[in-house]
């Protein structure tokens, strides 16, 4: 059975554990460098990407995060774990992580009383639209060769996908459908069944 880690420094923990156990896999709780030894692949939710930075290097989590990034699992970064894992992020001179070749754009919508639903078609997603709730959302400005943008809204990149890398604009753990995290799912599936 896959297990699925969950970085818990903030954000919408529990949410995300019950989308992805409703996926069919297990869950760990991420809050020591040693649960990462454990998993198949990484969610990194929401929150506030500059709080999260901060409590990623409080508890000295930044390099063995990079480390698990490069070592070939999959890692799934939503709205502030989107912004982490972005190799360039608008106005700042560096990323964070910088896993992932896209440009973003924090608060790419407006503040918090912009806050938003939106039917989106998500490429590799089948039935109806997908509601994406944004909160703070940020966006997608550029992508780099190899990341596939899988995901629009007013033009703007909301989703996209690059190998072993998904990332998102919205808020995933906030509705009922799961589908964005059994995709996640069955990433990692594919990906253990291609190397074993």
């Amino acid at each position: 059975m896959i297990t699925v880690g969950i970085l818990a420094l903030q954000g919408a923990v529990r949410e995300h554990a019950k989308s992805i156990e409703a996926s069919g896999a297990n869950v760990i709780i991420v809050k020591r460098t040693e649960d990462l030894q454990e998993i198949d692949g990484l969610v990194m939710p929401g929150g506030e990407s500059t709080t999260m930075r901060r409590l990623i290097d409080k508890y000295e989590m930044f390099g063995p995060l990079q480390e698990f990034a490069q070592s070939g699992k999959p890692v799934f970064g939503t709205c502030a774990g989107m912004i982490l894992m972005a190799k360039e992020i608008i106005g700042q001179e560096h990323g964070h992580l910088e896993v992932m070749d896209m440009k973003v754009q924090r608060n790419g919508f407006g503040r918090q009383r912009e806050s938003f639903e939106v039917g989106l078609s998500v490429k590799g997603l089948e039935g109806e639209d997908y509601i994406g709730v944004f909160i703070r959302a940020p966006y997608i400005e550029s992508i780099g060769e190899g990341v596939e943008a899988i995901a629009t809204f007013q033009d703007k990149i909301v989703a996209a996908r690059q190998g072993r890398f998904l990332a998102c604009a919205f808020h995933p753990e906030l509705t009922d459908d799961h589908r964005m995290h059994a995709y996640f799912v069955k990433m990692i599936e594919e990906l253990k069944q291609s190397v074993a």
